[in-house]
């Protein structure tokens, strides 16, 4: 554990910032995959789920947490299993 205030409160923002990536992360992980069953299994509400995924793709891209062509790329893919 650091002694030096500006360190203390840099490993209290860094697990601030951690928790909350790792929790972003995660929903546009559940999202893409909750589309890409309903794509699967042509369920009526794959265009609701598309539109969640991406909406979750956009976001993580914008705050850095994947870089925007990962976003664009992934968004493709989900794009063209809609289509299907």
């Amino acid at each position: 554990m650091p002694n030096i205030k500006s360190a203390i409160k840099r490993v209290k923002t860094t697990e601030t910032r951690n928790s909350r990536n790792a929790a972003q992360r995660s929903a546009m992980r559940t999202a893409i995959k909750k589309f890409e069953e309903a794509a699967a299994t042509n369920a009526d509400n794959a265009q609701e789920l598309y539109v969640e995924a991406s909406k979750k793709l956009d976001g993580a891209a914008s705050k850095g947490l994947i870089h925007r062509n990962n976003a664009a790329r992934n968004k493709s893919r989900l794009a063209a299993k809609l289509a299907k």
